[in-house]
């Protein structure tokens, strides 16, 4: 008989779940420079390299926005259905997980990087709208996302979990 998939497994605390967040963030800015990198190429072999050094179309270009969008989604819903761990989530030996112990959908992938974004908002909002300082407007994110981990609501709105094994990952 197989081992029962919650066996060993204890809901992962705040301090591992923002250990894994800050990791995790540091390998999505690479991946993020590695895209930003190849679309600046694309763009300099479409448009040459004049017109890209006398107006660069990137910055506040929507569809280079969606595409960035899209890696920061495609990084973490890949790890979370593709095994159920991000890099700092195993470095820190965490899982996702359904509730029942077996792996995420897409659709619930969806939902958490969703969910799990929505710090964002008050960092732009009151950087961009209120004109605060991008300190005051990274410390409130801060506490957004301090709030959405404490809360756990990305695992509540997805009907996942995030666990914390006492044996090494699978």
């Amino acid at each position: 008989m197989p081992e029962s998939p919650l066996a060993g497994q204890t809901p992962a605390g705040l301090p591992r779940r923002l250990a894994a967040v800050v990791y995790d963030s540091l390998l999505l800015a690479g991946v993020l420079v590695v895209a930003t990198a190849l679309a600046v190429g694309l763009t300099v072999a479409v448009i040459g390299s004049a017109a890209f050094q006398a107006h660069n179309p990137l910055p506040g270009n929507p569809f280079f926005r969606t595409y960035l969008l899209l890696v920061c989604f495609f990084f973490y819903a890949g790890f979370w259905v593709y095994g159920g761990q991000t890099l700092g989530l195993r470095a820190w030996r965490l899982r996702i997980q359904q509730r029942d112990g077996r792996g995420i959908r897409w659709q619930q992938a969806l939902l958490r990087f969703l969910i799990g974004g929505l710090w964002l908002i008050p960092t732009f909002y009151l950087h961009q709208a209120l004109k605060l300082g991008v300190g005051s407007s990274l410390g409130a994110g801060f506490v957004a996302l301090l709030l959405l981990l404490a809360l756990r609501l990305p695992d509540q709105v997805s009907e996942t979990e995030l666990v914390s094994s006492n044996t090494h990952s699978r």
